[in-house]
C-alpha cells in the first residue's frame, strides 16, 4: 500500500495565558507569524505530502481562515474542544495513511529526525513513531491515521482533547509504539521553544532574530548553543521548564 504522509496542525486563537499565540510575530521586522514559519518548515521536509490545518470552529478563528486562503493551504473546521477530531479530519480530508502532528505554537520542530522516523515508522509497521527528550516544543510525533481514529472512538473527552497522545500513552500495549532516540547534544529538557507565555514569545524571536539567515530549517543545535550563551533568556522560562519523558 502506497504510504501519505500529512502534517495536521490543529489551530485556535484562544489562550488564557497569551492570546492568538500561532499568529504572534516570531520575526517582528518581516513580519512572520510563529505559524507561518512553522508552514515554511514543514513543506521543505521531502516525506510531508502536504499540510493541513485544523481550525477551531467560532469567529475569532476566522483569522486562521484567512491565513490558510493566503498560504495557499487546505484547512478543516471543527469542534473546540474535540483537538483530536480535528487531526483525524485533517488526515482524511487529504486523504492520508498517516499523520504528522507538531503543534501550532512550537516553531522549532527538529526536522533534523524526520525522514529518519518516517523510514522507521514505515518499515517497523509502526502505530506511532515519536521522540522525546528534546527541548520543550521541538517534539513531533507520526501516527497512522487508524491510530488516530481508534484513540478518537475508543477515549473520553479528556482523550479528544489538546492532549491527543494520552490514549495511546495510557493504552500503549494496544498499539506499536516506537520512541527513535534523539542525539545527546539535543536531549535538552531543561530549554523551552513553544510559545505558551509571553516570555516563551520573547525567546522565540530573540533565537529568530539571531539565526534567521538559516531559516527555515534551524538547525537545533544552533539554537541550544544561542541559548547556552544567553542565560538571561532561559532564566525568564527556567520557572516554566519541564524535563520530564512525554513518552
Amino acid at each position: 500500500m502506497s504510504r501519505k504522509l500529512v502534517a495536521a496542525v490543529a489551530c485556535r486563537m484562544e489562550g488564557s495565558r497569551l492570546y492568538g499565540k500561532p499568529l504572534q510575530n516570531l520575526d517582528t521586522k518581516t513580519p512572520t507569524s510563529v505559524l507561518a514559519h512553522i508552514v515554511s518548515v514543514l513543506r521543505t521536509v521531502p516525506c510531508i505530502a502536504e499540510t493541513v490545518l485544523g481550525i477551531s470552529e467560532g469567529p475569532a478563528n476566522e483569522a486562521f481562515t484567512a491565513f490558510a486562503a493566503k498560504a495557499g493551504l487546505p484547512h478543516i473546521r471543527g469542534d473546540q474542544r474535540d483537538v483530536l477530531g480535528r487531526l483525524v479530519r485533517c488526515g482524511r480530508s487529504a486523504d492520508a495513511t498517516d499523520v504528522f502532528r507538531v503543534t501550532s505554537e512550537s516553531p522549532f520542530c527538529y526536522t533534523e529526525a524526520i525522514e529518519g522516523a518516517w523510514q522507521r515508522h514505515v518499515e517497523q509497521a509502526n502505530d506511532v513513531t515519536v521522540i522525546d527528550e528534546v527541548p520543550d516544543g521541538c517534539h513531533f510525533e507520526i501516527y497512522r491515521l487508524s491510530a488516530l481514529e481508534a484513540s478518537h472512538d475508543r477515549g473520553s473527552d479528556k482523550h479528544r482533547s489538546e492532549y491527543c497522545n494520552l490514549y495511546i500513552r495510557e493504552h500503549r500495549d494496544d498499539f506499536q509504539v516506537e520512541v527513535v532516540p534523539v542525539p545527546d547534544n539535543v536531549r535538552r529538557g531543561d530549554l523551552r521553544l513553544t510559545v505558551d507565555y509571553p516570555e516563551d514569545l520573547i525567546v522565540c524571536r530573540e533565537a529568530y532574530a539571531h539565526l534567521k539567515d538559516l531559516a527555515p530549517r534551524i538547525p537545533l543545535i544552533e539554537i541550544i548553543r544561542f541559548l547556552d550563551s544567553r542565560p538571561d533568556l532561559t532564566a525568564l522560562t527556567a520557572p516554566y521548564a519541564s524535563s520530564r519523558k512525554i513518552w
